[in-house]
């Protein structure tokens, strides 16, 4: 059924089965990992955006560009945490 073979003009995509170890590969080789840094930020937020909502039992409106939560103080205090000293965010 699935016995396809992709041919070698076609999108061919890598596989990982580590992704810890692909990624310190790619330190090295500086190539690009198969989960980059921005994909994996991107897909994690709609979680924490889903948490954050639960939470307060209100639909949030999210604003990707600025990366904070429309008209929401509240909401957006759950998009951290405080530091502990002497770390700071710049």
């Amino acid at each position: 059924m699935w016995d396809s073979v992709i041919g070698s003009r076609e999108i061919h995509l890598y596989e990982s089965a580590n992704h810890f170890r692909n990624f310190i590969d790619c330190v090295y080789s500086r190539r690009e990992p198969i989960a980059p840094c921005e994909v994996a930020h991107r897909s994690i937020t709609i979680a924490h955006l889903g948490n954050i909502a639960m939470q307060l039992g209100r639909d949030l409106k999210w604003d990707p560009r600025r990366e904070k939560i429309v008209n929401d103080p509240e909401a957006n205090k759950l998009l951290s945490r405080p530091y502990r000293a002497p770390w700071k965010m710049g």
